[in-house]
């Protein structure tokens, strides 16, 4: 009997590590990225030069984390807070003329998860 006893017990100690090696599912936090939405104007449009662009970011994103940049150019922008969200409004710099640019967009969430969006506009003279 002392044998069994013993034994059931070893059986036990066995399964419960086990199932401690693979953890909880809620002992880790999945990193949430901001996104980014409602590009204006729309992917590879042409646009004069100086025009104003918009997105809206979504409302896990610092709105003091967000950066544009137009051909490795800071450009100024506003942030307001919408209902869900951020609108990001700005203006293609003066120096981007005749050309393809890129406005690419970086941000980080108040966790740290930083994210990254763009679009590509032409633009005239």
């Amino acid at each position: 009997m002392n044998h069994y006893k013993t034994l059931c017990l070893l059986s036990l100690m066995l399964l419960n590590t086990s199932v401690w090696a693979y953890g909880s599912s809620s002992s880790s936090k999945a990193c949430e990225k901001p996104r980014f939405t409602e590009f204006t104007p729309a992917d590879k449009t042409t646009v004069a030069a100086q025009s104003a662009f918009s997105f809206e970011a979504s409302s896990i994103t610092n709105p003091k984390s967000i950066v544009v940049t137009i051909k490795q150019e800071p450009v100024t922008i506003s942030v307001t807070p919408k209902n869900v969200g951020y609108l990001v409004q700005g203006k293609l710099p003066v120096s981007i003329k005749n050309t393809a640019a890129r406005v690419t967009i970086s941000a980080e969430s108040p966790s740290g998860c930083k994210a990254s969006d763009g679009w590509l506009v032409n633009v005239t003279e």
